[in-house]
């Protein structure tokens, strides 16, 4: 039923949009291959669904069926909103002429073709925007750096530097020499602690076979750690029984610990220099909306007060929102992902920050502040159904923490 109700919202646009070609050419032969193109992008979307997937993910065919459509779909539909504002204006003039005019006939004025113009001008920008972010933006990595400051910083602390990757998102994965090339490009920020912040696989811990010998690469100093988010639970995809689901999760929960990674399941770890401390605390996913609600934020923190600085990982924006800024042990610094910040958006640094995910989470991308607690959510390591970014590129966030207050 869903490919049904698909199919009857994509050909009504598509023929809406066909309106604007139709200004310049009603040729038989143009038409025909516009409808072919069509009927091909929407067949292999629906092909490629009922294909058998070993990861039940988004990655392969299924992920370039689905960019492939959406690169022709928003053309369209932007085609047909431009149509649809000149309709809008077409309809009242022929009934004016109707009322006022002096023939007695009903015709609508043709359409112009200076709006069509404009239509297809307009419908080429996300149409190729769409294809270059499949291309070139998926791999496009960019390291952002942040700076922050704390008045309890322990002293030993001072200058102590963090990078961050998040949902990693493997099964979508397809380029080895890509991702090794992110892979190096973390490792040569040769900070203090690495930390990952969720969101491993799309659904199955066999995902990651192909790329544990890459990620095992990541080290630092005082270790890697690293926490679930909603994906890695297994909780999108059908098992044969409730066992092989738990299966699945544990087979995740060691592929962790042979990369070396430090999984934190509600609980948190000390790291210390010259008798001073730092929390490192993990908690499971704990999401709004529907989202699996793991995270036990009183269990992660148990022993540790409101003076001891620490640094919270938790997969989803939300829970600092719900639970964590105000909690009363005083989380100092959140660290988050989820939101990929839709892989889609517009960023000018100092000048605008925007993208659709924004209207469904406050805190989505970047650094934010609230009586003096931060969440840094970062952008994501990997990418998720749409197999491509547009302006919000693949992140590695490197975070420096300062001791003193915030230079004026």
């Amino acid at each position: 039923m869903r490919w049904l109700i698909l199919a009857v919202i994509y050909i009504i646009v598509d023929l809406y949009a066909f309106q604007a070609l139709r200004v310049f050419s009603k040729n038989v032969w143009v038409a025909s291959f516009y409808f072919l193109i069509s009927i091909i992008v929407i067949a292999n979307l629906i092909y490629q669904f009922n294909q058998p997937n070993p990861n039940d993910g988004f990655g392969g065919g299924r992920g370039y069926a689905i960019g492939i459509f959406l690169a022709f779909f928003v053309a369209k539909i932007v085609l047909a909103l431009v149509l649809l504002g000149e309709d809008f204006l077409r309809l009242p003039f022929a009934g004016f002429q109707k009322l006022f005019g002096s023939s007695e006939s009903f015709s609508i004025p043709s359409r112009r073709k200076f709006i069509s113009t404009v239509a297809l001008g307009l419908a080429a920008i996300p149409f190729a925007g769409l294809l270059y972010g499949m291309v070139k933006g998926r791999y496009n990595f960019r390291v952002l750096r942040y700076t922050l400051y704390f008045d309890d910083l322990p002293e030993s602390f001072d200058g102590y530097t963090i990078s961050q990757i998040s949902d990693v998102h493997s099964g979508s994965f397809d380029n080895k020499q890509k991702i090794q090339y992110g892979v190096d490009l973390l490792k040569e920020q040769e900070s203090d602690l690495v930390v990952f912040t969720g969101d491993l696989v799309n659904n199955k811990a066999s995902e990651m076979e192909n790329w544990k010998d890459v990620f095992s690469q990541v080290n630092a100093r005082d270790g890697v750690y690293s926490i679930l988010g909603n994906h890695d639970y297994g909780d999108y995809t059908q098992w044969e029984s409730p066992e092989a689901k738990k299966q699945n999760l544990q087979r995740l929960k060691d592929t962790h610990a042979e990369m070396g990674w430090k999984l934190m399941l509600n609980e948190h770890s000390l790291i210390e220099r010259n008798g001073e401390q730092i929390a490192i605390v993990g908690v499971e996913n704990w999401g709004i909306g529907g989202f699996k609600k793991a995270g036990d934020l009183q269990k992660a923190g148990s022993g540790l007060s409101s003076k001891d600085f620490k640094v919270l990982l938790s997969h989803d924006p939300s829970h600092w929102e719900e639970e964590v800024r105000k909690d009363e042990k005083h989380y100092h610094l959140t660290l988050s992902g989820h939101t990929h910040g839709m892989q889609f958006g517009i960023e000018i640094p100092g000048w605008l920050k925007w993208s659709p995910v924004q209207y469904r989470y406050k805190h989505w991308a970047g650094i934010y502040e609230e009586a003096g607690r931060y969440i840094n959510v970062n952008r994501g390591f990997g990418f998720l159904a749409y197999p491509g970014r547009i302006g919000i590129w693949p992140e590695i966030s490197v975070i420096e923490l300062k001791k003193g207050p915030k230079p004026a």
